[in-house]
Order: structure tokens, then sequence, then C-alpha cells
């Protein structure tokens, strides 16, 4: 006779299920902790050149004598937060770019980690709420990266921190690994829902319009493939379908979910050789990072053992780290041994433990769900609690995501500011130059950087008046500093130019947008 194996209860059918679940659940958050390294490392490197690109309109965005005093930035904004607005002057806020390079410095080598993250996430905030106005989609998601990476362990790997751990996981699966990519997902559902709100993006016009804004957006090889419109139509319906697909970077797993990230990383790299976006594109690359499985590290790893790469890697790794431990035994040693009851010492190292549990547990799964209600709520789908909003208003982390959405803009143009100076005669006080009303010659004789393209497309914007009497102010003191001859007063004018990409000419109109006595008051 067969002996009849016993049937599984409901009990331990519905456990079984359970486990299934979790197991599920757990391999599609998992991040491998050479990832991590990985994301720590680029983010460490976005920062530094952030502040490198910020640096060269320090003055102009950033002190009281730029387009954003403090005065104009308290009347506007109310009360904010920003250390970078604790005093007007370029040195002091040149000594908080320092510091904040060295915070970036001390992640890319992984040097007390988690302290250099949450240093270097502050200084973001800070930069960012001293003037929104040169912001954009990217400068979000960077600190929202930032955000996240503050939980996450960044230095099990290619760290000088990580010679004091030794983890025998490759993966890491929490709250915070969760988050972090529920947040790129999150920022590509919601602006695909935008997106679909439009006409252009759903009959395959949208990227051709796009790059037809010469001024304001094409460089380099966009110049080139402005010209082909069936390409570009292509590219805009590729586009929209990957955005729509980008819930399956959750689902799948392996190298399926390699792909599907590579070819996310590979569209921002168009975008960085086609678009005048600033470190937009990089900041996404870097986080897709953790995108990526085991099995891609290992195979990168397995390269850089053939071609010699590895071992000097570790060699110089191992260097620095035995210098910095040494440096810091000499500051960490302390004068006396101080004599503490046993009972104290395992006390403190319980509420140490506890603390750090809900530091990296408790505090981002609070986030998850709010960022998470924020992201709904920018689709209409909900409303955050006033508590809840709060609590994002004070860690920056409200989100919109609406990049090029519902659709992109139609009109590009370029701004002329007439000036008359005290001898009567007339200059152009934005290019200091001969007052021309023909076409630039091209984008970058019109927007020096990103960060200029921004902030004057801002300026045009209906609900942004007074910020063009902050411009007009900052153009008469700029030019009266380093000219004999002030200027009196400015006219402002924005120089309208509809996109009109099938078509061989483009029309024009002249809008004066501001009238300026530099002799008068500051708003006028």
């Amino acid at each position: 006779m067969h002996r009849r194996l016993p049937s599984l209860g409901s009990d331990d059918r519905l456990a079984a299920a359970l486990d299934r679940l979790s197991g599920a659940i757990t391999r599609r958050f998992a991040v491998d902790r050479r990832a991590l390294a990985a994301f720590r490392i680029a983010l460490g490197l976005l920062l530094l050149a952030d502040l490198t690109l910020r640096a060269r309109n320090l003055e102009a965005f950033y002190t009281d004598a730029g387009v954003l005093p403090r005065s104009a930035l308290y009347s506007d904004y109310g009360a904010v937060y920003s250390i970078h607005a604790v005093s007007g002057e370029a040195w002091a806020i040149g000594l908080l770019f320092v510091v904040a390079a060295g915070f970036a410095t001390a992640m890319v080598v992984g040097y007390r980690t988690r302290l250099a993250t949450i240093g270097s996430w502050l200084l973001l905030v800070s930069l960012h709420v001293r003037n929104p106005m040169v912001l954009n989609g990217g400068d979000v998601l960077f600190r929202m990266l930032l955000f996240w990476a503050m939980f996450l362990p960044l230095s099990d790997r290619w760290a000088i921190d990580a010679g004091r751990t030794d983890w025998a996981r490759t993966t890491v699966s929490n709250v915070a690994t969760m988050a972090l990519l529920c947040q790129v997902v999150a920022m590509y559902v919601v602006n695909a829902l935008h997106k679909t709100e439009g006409e252009m993006w759903m009959n395959g016009e949208a990227v051709v319009y796009v790059f037809s804004l010469d001024y304001q957006f094409t460089v380099l090889l966009g110049n080139v493939l402005a010209e082909y419109h069936d390409l570009l139509s292509l590219m805009t319906y590729a586009w929209i379908a990957l955005v729509i697909c980008s819930p399956l970077l959750l689902i799948l797993t392996g190298l399926p979910r390699a792909a599907l990230a590579s070819a996310f990383v590979g569209m921002h790299f168009g975008m960085l050789l086609t678009m005048r976006i600033g470190l937009f594109p990089l900041i996404v690359v870097a986080a897709f990072v953790p995108f990526y499985p085991p099995v891609v590290w290992n195979g990168a790893s397995a390269l850089a053992t053939r071609t010699g790469l590895a071992e000097p890697s570790r060699r110089w790794g191992r260097r620095l780290a035995t210098a910095v431990r040494g440096f810091d035994s000499r500051i960490d040693a302390p004068a006396a041994p101080i004599p503490t009851a046993r009972g104290i010492r395992s006390a403190v190292s319980n509420v140490r433990e506890r603390g750090g549990t809900l530091f990296t547990t408790a505090v981002p799964a609070l986030f998850l769900v709010l960022v998470v209600l924020s992201n709904a709520q920018a689709v209409g789908y909900t409303q955050v609690p006033d508590p809840g909003q709060s609590a994002l208003d004070a860690a920056a982390a409200e989100q919109h995501w609406r990049m090029f959405a519902p659709e992109p803009l139609q009109t590009d143009g370029w701004y002329v500011v007439p000036a008359t100076l005290e001898n009567g005669s007339t200059v152009d006080a934005m290019y200091e130059s001969e007052v021309s009303w023909e076409p630039p010659p091209s984008g970058a004789a019109v927007y020096p950087n990103a960060r200029w393209r921004k902030y004057l497309s801002n300026v045009y914007g209906a609900d942004n008046k007074n910020h063009r009497s902050y411009l007009s102010n900052y153009l008469c003191e700029r030019w009266n500093r380093s000219h004999e001859t002030d200027i009196e007063d400015l006219e402002l004018y924005y120089v309208r130019q509809p996109s009109e990409p099938y078509n061989e000419t483009e029309s024009t109109s002249e809008i004066m947008i501001q009238q300026y006595d530099c002799g008068g008051d500051f708003v006028q």
C-alpha cells in the first residue's frame, strides 16, 4: 500500500503563500552593495560638478549683489530656512561651497559616509532654498536621491569606512532601498500621466517641437537632429512608450531589469548630447545605478580582474584607508581614560542602536508614504494631509515632475535690454554691447548656461513679475560697478519667437515686460 502524504492545512498554505510573496518583494527591492557604493561615488562626483558649475554664477544667483538679494527672497518666499541666506557676501557663500565640496569628497572616498551624506543633503537643500528661480526637475531628483541615501548602507564596499565592517550578504533589501527604487519609478509614472494629458506626446510631435527651440535647448548633436522630423517623431513614441513601461523596473529582476534600466540610461545620455538641461541627464543615470543586479556587478568585477584594474584599485584603496585611519586614531584618542560603569555603557549602546534603527527604518518608511501621496497629489488622485504636507515642505520633498508636460514649450525667444546712459547713449545692459534686435547667432549667446536659461525663462513667466524688477536692478548695478558712465534707466524686452518646426521662417514679436528707473524704487 502507498502511504498518502498529509495535505497542508489552510494555515500552512497561507504561510507558504506569504513566504513566497515576501521573498518576491525582497528580491525586487534588493540592491547590490557594490551598486550602492557606485551610487555613493556618483552622487559625490555630481555634487562636486554641481558646485563647480554653480560657482561660475555665485555672485549673480546667491548674494545680495545678485538677482535675488535676501530682502527680495524674504519678501517673496516668506520665512526661509537656508544657511546660504545667513550672509549676502560672496566670500561667505564661497566658504559654504568649500564645506559642501568637502562633504562631497568624503562621500566619494566613503569616509564618515553617513555624516558626509547628511551634511551634503542639508547644504544642497539650503542652496536650493536660497534661489528657487534657477531650479529644475533634476535638482528635485538630486536632493531626493541624497535624502534616501542618508538611510542606506553606502559604505559597505569601495569605501574607507568599509574596513570597519564585514558583510557576508551581497545585497541589501529594506525600506530605504524600496524608497530609492520607488522614487525613480514614481518620477516617470507621474511624468507619463502628465504627458498623456497633452496631444503632442500622443501624436509624435513633442520631440520635434523641443528640438526646434534653438535658443533654449538644442546643443551639439541636437542642432543636427532638429532637421530630421521623422526620426524625432519616432523618438517621441519611443520615449513615451518607455516612461509608460517604467513600472516594469519594479517588477522585473536580473538581466531583464538591467536591460530596461540600460534603455533609460541610453536615452538620458542622448539628452546629454542634444539638449542644454544641465546635469539632469547625469543625475538620472546615477539614479539608475541601484537597478543593476548582482549579475552585472559580478561581470564588471571579472572584467576588472582580467584587465588588471582590480588589484591597483585595491592597493590604492588600502593605502588611503590606512592613512585616514591613522589620522582618525590621533583625532579620536581620548586624553585620558574616563571610568564608566558597565551598566551605563550598555544603556548608551542600546539607545544608540535603537536610535539608528529608528533613523534607518521608521523615518524612510514614513517619508516613503508621504512621497507616494505627494506624487499621487501631483496628478490629482489624492490630497496630502496638512501634517504630512508640512513634513514634505520641511524636507523639501514635494514633487510634481512636469518636465516637458503636458506639452513641451512652443515658444522660443531671447532678451533685449536697451539702457540709457547718463551721457544719452544707449547700450544693451544684458549683453553689455550695442543694442541689436536681430536674432542672436546661437543659444550660448543668449543663455550662458542652463541655470541662466532656467532663470530667464522663469522671469518671463506671468507669476514672477517682481523678479523682472530684481533682474533690472541687477543689470543696472552690474553695469554701474564696472563702467564710468552709469545707466539711468532701461527697458526689459522679451523677443518672442513661436516654434514652427515645419516652416522655414518663424515670426517674432517684441514684448516689453519691464521699464526700470535705476535710481528709483527697488520694485517697480
